[in-house]
Parts: structure tokens; sequence; C-alpha cells
């Protein structure tokens, strides 16, 4: 968040006629981030008046969080168990020796992951839909702490998946222990991990620009 004395230089600059671009201009000489820049702009709708007009302020309230943990907590489940569904698969189609009398428990957790993605993942679909109808109608909703600081957490998490898995490989390609098996496993995860790093990237880009305007 920008803080007041930046806020204040941004109104007063404003009110003296500058334009946004001679404002950004002369921060960054002075050595202000751009991000701290665009976030002190953002604090004054980009309309003309006889005085900077001030957009209205995010609030975070009880039902915003309720909103946006339940649907990253299904996100996560639904993430989880499509993995493990698919590896599952990948078991039965490319069985272990090792693995031999275990059929019984991989049809069973294909009937337990299964049956979580036909509850979890319509939900996540629902709050999707609804908080962006959400924030749609009122576009200051994107700037929600609680909708930055939980869509930061998933790209964090699923840059740490990715990495892990690739860190995975080639440890197992200098082991000399690659199967086809593993390989498509670790395909399955960079897939998932990636696609929703990939989303919620484009996500948080398409708040920057709608809150730009």
């Amino acid at each position: 968040m920008a803080n007041t004395e930046l806020t204040r230089f941004i109104e007063s600059a404003l009110e003296a006629g500058a334009s946004r671009t001679q404002i950004a201009d002369a921060l960054a000489s002075a050595g202000w981030s751009p991000d701290r820049i665009t976030d002190g702009l953002q604090h004054f709708a980009d309309i003309e008046f006889l005085v900077p007009v001030p957009r209205p302020k995010s609030h975070v309230s009880a039902r915003d969080a309720f909103l946006y943990l339940v649907m990253f907590g299904t996100l996560y489940v639904s993430a989880y168990q499509l993995g493990n569904l698919i590896f599952q698969f990948i078991n039965l189609a490319i069985p272990d020796d090792l693995d031999f009398g275990n059929r019984e428990y991989v049809v069973a957790s294909i009937r337990w992951s299964t049956s979580a993605l036909m509850v979890a993942f319509p939900i996540f679909l629902y709050m999707t839909a609804h908080i962006t109808k959400g924030v749609t109608a009122d576009p200051m909703r994107r700037s929600s702490g609680v909708r930055k600081w939980l869509t930061y957490l998933t790209l964090t998490g699923a840059a740490l998946i990715v990495v892990g898995d690739v860190i995975m490989l080639l440890f197992n390609v200098l082991s000399g222990d690659l199967t086809l098996r593993f390989v498509l496993k670790v395909i399955v995860v960079a897939v998932i991990a990636g696609t929703v790093f990939s989303y919620y990237t484009w996500w948080m880009k398409v708040d920057d620009e709608a809150l730009q305007r």
C-alpha cells in the first residue's frame, strides 16, 4: 500500500495540474519503485475534475474471507485429488512388480479421488463464478487484501511444486532410475501446478489492468 507521504505528494501534484506520466517520472527519478508508484496513483481516479478524485478504498469483510478461503480450499483439494486420480490410472496402466497385490488399494484410491472431485470441483467453479461476478460489479474488490494474499500464496505454492518436480526429475535422471511411470507422474504434476500458476498469474494481471483504468 502507498504510504501517506506518497499519497499526499500525488494529490498535490494532480491539483497542480501535473499529468500521471509526469508524476510517475518524477517519483521514479526520486527512487520510488514502479509498484509503489502504481499503487499510489491508483488511489485517485483518472477523471477530469477540479480536484483529484479519490477512489473508494477496498475493505476486508468476513464474507470476502469466507468466499476466498472456500474457493482456494476447494482448488487445492481438486488439484491434489486430480493428480492422485491420474497417478492411480498410471499405476494400473503401468504396474510395478513391487506393487503387486496393491490393486485393491489403487481402486479404492480412485473411488476416493473421484468422490472428492465430484464435490470439491463444482464448488470451486461456483465460487469462482460468484467472486468474478462480484468483482465485475465492483472493480475495487480486486484490491482486496484477502484476494491478493491468497492468490500470491497459491502462486508461491504452485511455483515451489514445479521447482520440486523438476528437481526430482533431474535427481532420477542422474541416478539412472528413470522409468516411464515416473516420467508420466512428473508430467502430471508439472501440468497441474503449471496450469494453476499460469491461470492465477493471468488473474493478477487482469486485476492490475482493471485497477489502472
